[in-house]
């Protein structure tokens, strides 16, 4: 058929007649690969997933993911010897300070504790044997913790002082004056309360406060 005559059937309405499939034609490959090329070469497989997953095109400009080993911190450096040493080290002082407060305060509370059972047998000891007179108007000064002290006695009182026949004791802030025998008594309870003992074969100059007319000015006696 001349072109013409196929252009004129094609006007009028007539379609052309369909090709003959080709008998050669090869079977498609396995699922989700391309058809063959001519000569063998295989056509590469499109992938419908997303960008990054296995087998499939990373687009332009599109970052990969992350593994999973991505982003997490990196360990540190093993410490050598030296450095654990070191740290055991600071482990056991720390822990020796530790116990060595611990101790200290537990030696203070029982020091505490001991203190008040003493005094409070000392308290029990001296209860009504107080020699304090009411007239008494002769200062007697003495050191005692670091400072001056003074109590009031009768000239009577003042010669059996000097003479290591009476003593003081501090009790609750107050000064006590007993007997030589009762000082010896409290002195083995609670030595600390102590705040006057006289020993006659002491040289006079040891003991400058003895003489009553040595006067201590009130601001400094404390």
């Amino acid at each position: 058929m001349t072109d013409s005559l196929r252009d004129q059937l094609l006007g009028l309405g007539f379609k052309p007649a369909p090709k003959p499939e080709r008998k050669d034609a090869r079977p498609s490959g396995r699922p989700g690969q391309g058809n063959a090329r001519p000569g063998g070469a295989s056509q590469p497989q499109r992938h419908g997933g997303k960008p990054g997953a296995p087998g499939g095109n990373n687009r332009p400009g599109q970052a990969r993911p992350h593994s999973r080993t991505e982003g997490r911190p990196q360990q540190g450096k093993p410490r050598t010897r030296e450095e654990i040493d070191l740290a055991k080290a600071y482990a056991i002082r720390a822990q020796r300070e530790k116990e060595e407060r611990i101790a200290a305060e537990a030696a203070k509370q029982e020091e505490a504790r001991k203190r008040r059972e003493a005094r409070a047998r000392l308290a029990e000891l001296v209860k009504d044997k107080s020699l304090n007179a009411a007239d008494a108007d002769i200062a007697r000064h003495f050191p005692y913790g670091g400072k001056i002290k003074r109590i009031y006695v009768t000239a009577d009182q003042l010669k059996a002082l000097n003479a290591g026949e009476l003593g003081v004791l501090q009790m609750d802030g107050r000064y006590v004056l007993v007997t030589a025998e009762l000082l010896a008594q409290a002195e083995a309870v609670f030595a600390p309360a102590v705040a006057l003992k006289v020993d006659p074969n002491a040289p006079a100059g040891d003991d400058p406060y003895a003489d009553p007319k040595y006067q201590v000015p009130d601001d400094l006696v404390w």
